[in-house]
Parts: structure tokens; sequence; C-alpha cells
């Protein structure tokens, strides 16, 4: 894992072409001050921190990271925090999809970010990082999955024939999550190579499931919140997963797997299909690391019988805590790793921009150095983005609500239980779950 980070930080390391960053004595003095955050973890985050020793070097102040975790375990650690009223810490890694169950644990960034700063971010990250009128969250980057493949099997004549023969239409990238299925299923040769894989818990795959119910036609609550994925395009978004664990078209171990899994599982050449998020692309690309390099494509997120792409989208964000000691060090440093120069170096491996400006930069860049492939990623997902993405409902149990949904999931794919039983058992779970929160009476 640490080499995969070392080039990811190397492969990113290079001068931003267009836009502005702010002179160094514009993030203010903090001499002495150290600043303790909590951070998410992985792969694809990795590269901005090690911006970090810019900020320390300009301003004086040290940072302090007490955590670097996966976004489910992080989650879990802040609420321990508050349960045990230690908030001790100033900056910690949030989520759009997150934020609104943490009650008014973090500051209103209104005043506090400079509204020239606020004024380059895109206006919709913006609207979806606010809870209850308070933006409680600066947007880092925004996530929607596309569809990487293998081209050279879709370029194979004898995989072109015998697919035609056995489904009876031609091979190609899926344009349906029928589709999909249908070639995971024929590219797997278990235990050596795999159709494709999934995210098989945690808020993970509720994601992933919520994406496709919608694609589906379905919704997780009617207009009055009551639930109602157990619906049939519940049980069809079900029947996905479970029949391609059943085919062994993905790994015995998928239901383990979370983000860095997945990216690693394609990375690895024996992955034909991954639904994922564009932060991969660049170390999907990178001979140095992938074994797909040279070899990948990408194209839009299936349809979904309801005639819509999956799209379950948000944005990865810093806040700070009102109990936070040096309010303005904490501004200053999220203002920092959110400037247009650090978004360029996220954008470069394939993560996608909440400024603007940088969408533009970043292909730009991507143009001039003859990278067709990152310019296709970038067009791709700023349709997605523009198209096909959709939030989770952005209330407070909306984690909780997870928390039933995935392990009926689970037991839904392994057999443990019927897929409908299970599906309307964590129906009347989260209705305890809305009513307790409110939002039912």
């Amino acid at each position: 894992m640490n080499k995969i980070i070392a080039a990811l930080v190397l492969g990113t390391a290079l001068v931003a072409v267009g836009g502005t960053s702010m002179a160094a004595d514009d993030w203010g003095k903090f001499d002495g001050y150290t600043l303790r955050v909590k951070l998410i973890g992985g792969a694809q985050y990795e590269p901005l921190y090690a911006e970090i020793p810019k900020w320390e070097a300009a301003t004086g102040a040290k940072v302090d990271i007490l955590s670097r975790k996966n976004h489910f375990e992080l989650d879990r650690e802040i609420k321990q925090d508050i349960a045990a009223g230690t908030l001790d810490w100033c900056v910690g890694s949030n989520h759009t999809s997150f934020a609104p169950q943490y009650g008014n644990i973090y500051i209103d960034l209104n005043g506090v970010v400079k509204p020239e700063v606020l004024a380059e971010f895109d206006q919709l990250a913006l609207q979806n990082s606010t809870v209850n009128g308070r933006l409680v969250q600066l947007p880092r980057h925004s996530d929607v999955s596309n569809l990487f493949y293998k081209k050279s099997l879709y370029e194979d004549q004898a995989n072109k024939d015998a697919f035609k023969a056995k489904y009876g239409y031609d091979l190609a990238p899926p344009e349906t999550f029928d589709q999909f299925k249908d070639q995971a299923i024929f590219f797997a040769k278990a235990p050596d190579f795999y159709g494709t894989q999934y995210v098989g818990k945690d808020e993970a795959i509720t994601g992933r499931f919520y994406e496709m119910l919608v694609a589906n036609g379905g919704a997780l609550f009617d207009e009055n919140w009551n639930p109602t994925f157990n619906s049939a395009a519940g049980l069809k978004s079900l029947m996905w997963f479970k029949e391609l664990y059943d085919a062994k078209a993905v790994p015995a171990g998928v239901l383990n797997y979370l983000w860095d899994d997945t990216g690693l599982g394609f990375g690895s050449g024996t992955v034909a299909l991954n639904l994922d998020w564009a932060g991969w692309a660049g170390y999907f690309n990178d001979p140095a690391n992938s074994k797909v390099a040279g070899d990948v494509g990408v194209v839009r997120a299936p349809k979904g019988d309801g005639g819509k792409r999956s799209g379950w989208a948000g944005s990865h964000t810093f806040s700070i805590t009102e109990t936070c000691d040096n309010k303005d060090a904490a501004a200053s440093l999220i203002s920092f790793l959110t400037d247009h120069d650090r978004q360029m170096i996220e954008a470069r491996s394939g993560l996608l921009p909440t400024r603007t400006q940088v969408w533009k930069d970043v292909k730009a860049e991507f143009e001039a150095a003859g990278n067709a492939f990152q310019a296709m990623v970038v067009d791709t997902y700023s349709l997605s983005m523009a198209e096909d993405a959709f939030t989770p409902p952005l209330i407070e149990p909306w984690v909780e609500v997870s928390n039933v949904i995935w392990p009926a999931l689970q037991k839904g794919i392994l057999g443990e239980m019927d897929p409908q039983a299970a599906l309307d058992d964590a129906a009347a779970k989260a209705k305890l779950v809305m009513e307790d929160a409110g939002y039912l009476k």
C-alpha cells in the first residue's frame, strides 16, 4: 500500500496550469500552534496530505494527524468521541452523506471561510454541504461511479463469437445492468479471473444497492418517508448482487470488500469490469503499478430497468469542530487543502474537483500532455455529474438506516435469508429508525 501511495504522490507532483493560489502569507501565522485533525485514509486520499508540510512552513503551525482511517471506521470513532465528550480536535474529514447525523458538532463555515474563496466552488457542491442552513463542510472532491473495463477482452474475436453465440447480442461495454451481469458471468474463470467485484459491507454496499434501486425505477422511501426499498425494484437490485455471487463471477471474499479492495483488484488485472470512482483512473493506467495500464476503457454507468443510469454521488469534505481552540488556523488549513493547486493534484489522479475552474484546467493539462485517457475520464465523469448524479437522502438517520440495510443485503446474497424476506425485515427496521428520528408519526 505504501508503494501505491508513493506512486500516486509522484504521479500528481506536477505544475498546475491556470488558476490561482493564495500567497504563503495569506494562510495566516500560527507560530507554535499544533492543529489536531482526524482524516480519511486510503490510497486515493493520501497524496493531498503530502502537501500539509507546505501549509506548516507558511504558517508556523504543525498538524497532528490523530486518525487516518477509512470513512466508516472514522465515523464510528467520531461518534465515540461525541459520546465520551472528547471532541478535543479541530478538523475532521466529513462527507455530504454523513454530515446530517452529527448535529451541531461542526461550525458554520459562512463567515469563517472567506466569501471570495467560497465563490470559486461549484454551488451545488456547497448546497449539498449545507445542513439546516449551515455550511458545515468545505467540499474537497466529489464522487460518482462509472464503469472501467479491460479493452482487450472486448477486442478479442473469440470472445466476441462465443458471447454472441451464448447471449444473442454483440459483445460491447454494457449499457444496462442486465448486460453487465451477463458479461461478468461470461468473463469469469474463478479463482484466477473474475467478471467483476463490488464493495460488500457498510454504507458502501448500501449506496451501491441504492443507486441500482433508483436505476431500476425504485426508491428508498415514499414521499412520507415510509421505506419502500423492499419493492420489486429492490428485489431485482439485490438479486443482481446475489446472482453474480452465486455464479462465482465475483471473488469469494467480496462481502468484506471496501474501496481499496475493488480499486486494487481491478489494477491487479484479474477483473474484467469495475464500477468505481474516478480517483482510481490514474492508478489504473499507470504501468509502474497497474497490470491493466494501456488496456483500460471507461464508459458511463449502466442503466437499470427504469431507464436511468446509476449515479450515487456526494462530496468528501472537511469540517471544523465547535470545540476547536483555534478556528482561524483550522479554516486556513481546510482552505489550503481545497484551494486550486491542491484540487489540481487530486484531479490529476482522477478525483472530481469541486472548484469549477479546476475541471477546465485539468482537462487542458491532460490534452496538452497528450493524455487522451485521462481527458476521456474527465469528459465521462463530468457528463455523469451533470446528468446522472444523485445523492442519498441528506437526512440525519441516513447512516442508521444504512446500518439496517447492509446486513440484510449480505444475508440475502449469502442465502442466509430469502432475499425478499431480508428486504422486508430491513424495511421494517428502517421504519422504526425513521419513527424514532421523527420522520414518521
